[in-house]
């Protein structure tokens, strides 16, 4: 591709995966005539792209995950032609996320072959997931030029901050300042195969309070019950129930006040992964091989067992000791580690 190029990237449908494919748009950008990307995105994720320095234009596509919608995508399609895009990348495997590009005219469709996307997609590229074994390597080939022979260095996520938001949020929210804080993430939207028992977020999240640091428990609205049992177990005054009181783009700016963020293999762990806290990662059915928080300020808790990576949504052994086996007082030394180790960035988070 020659000169400075107009894309239409068709994004994932799930938060870490959004995130990662920064790194994409990072790559992009760092070429000598850095293209325009604009991103077609479901709703929710539009905060996530406005924080994005090299996303121009975040577009929505409100269409529910695994629906086919064939006329409001056709809709939407219509509506991009005008736009005269050079190129589409069509990050998801899925034959319907390559409708939209194809529908618009785009003349160059790349992505994997996928669902069989012949002539969706026209410009298939090789997927060979023994070198591609990482998802943020999977979204990365695919902005290369086809004659790359070699993967470059991965650009790690980092989502602007705005401090002035997260002081108006912290206010809002009658959080202390000058307090130290740890964010706990106990969701994990793909499935209870993900999650650290509550029992243990409860008991990690009372030792820290009892050395005087305060912890919020971030999450969506759906997690607040969750939130609210490991709260009742958790029993002191400094531990705080924040799911579903403060938005996604609250969320991505209070993560940054934090000094440590323990957290499942989830949207949120990559989120606090890109605003530079430390992120204690605790993976079950997946693997750190596979989506890792995308950052060197990270410990990482992983069993490894036989049974793993199942890459389930429950337990098919029923036993759950990928998750049940982490103990509670290894978190805590990790986490009281971070909470003794100064942030990366002074700001606490990228500006």
């Amino acid at each position: 591709m020659s000169g400075a190029a107009k894309l239409l990237v068709v994004g994932p449908s799930w938060v870490g995966d959004m995130v990662m494919a920064q790194s994409l748009y990072r790559m992009l950008a760092e070429r000598p005539e850095a293209p325009e990307i604009h991103v077609l995105a479901p709703p929710w994720s539009l905060p996530v792209l406005a924080r994005m320095p090299e996303v121009t234009r975040g577009l929505e596509i409100d269409i529910g995950h695994g629906a086919l919608e064939f006329g409001q995508r056709r809709r939407i399609a219509r509506g991009l032609r005008t736009q005269r895009y050079d190129q589409a990348i069509v990050l998801p495997r899925s034959l319907k996320a390559a409708l939209v590009p194809f529908l618009a005219r785009i003349p160059k469709r790349t992505g994997y072959l996928g669902e069989y996307r012949y002539g969706l997609i026209n410009d298939i590229r090789p997927f060979d997931e023994r070198v591609l074994n990482m998802t943020v390597l999977r979204f990365m080939a695919l902005g290369l030029e086809r004659a790359a022979r070699a993967l470059p260095e991965i650009p790690a996520p980092r989502l602007r901050v705005d401090a002035e938001a997260r002081a108006q949020a912290m206010r809002r929210l009658e959080l202390d300042a000058d307090r130290p804080a740890v964010a706990l993430m106990p969701g994990a939207e793909y499935g209870p195969a993900k999650r650290w028992p509550a029992p243990a977020f409860a008991a990690l999240a009372a030792r820290l309070a009892s050395d005087g640091v305060a912890v919020w428990i971030l999450g969506s609205a759906k997690e607040r019950p969750l939130a609210q049992d490991i709260l009742t177990q958790a029993d002191r005054p400094l531990v705080r129930n924040l799911c579903g009181d403060s938005t996604l783009p609250e969320v991505i700016d209070l993560l940054s006040a934090t000094r440590a963020a323990v957290s499942n293999d989830s949207g949120l762990m990559h989120i606090a992964a890109a605003v530079g806290t430390h992120v204690v990662a605790i993976y079950g059915s997946s693997s750190p091989q596979f989506t890792p928080p995308l950052t060197d300020n990270k410990t990482v808790f992983y069993e490894g067992l036989s049974c793993s990576p199942c890459f389930q949504r429950t337990c098919p052994l029923q036993h759950m000791d990928c998750l049940n086996n982490i103990g509670v007082d290894a978190v805590f030394a990790a986490t009281a580690g971070a909470l003794r180790t100064p942030r990366p960035d002074s700001e606490g988070g990228h500006g």
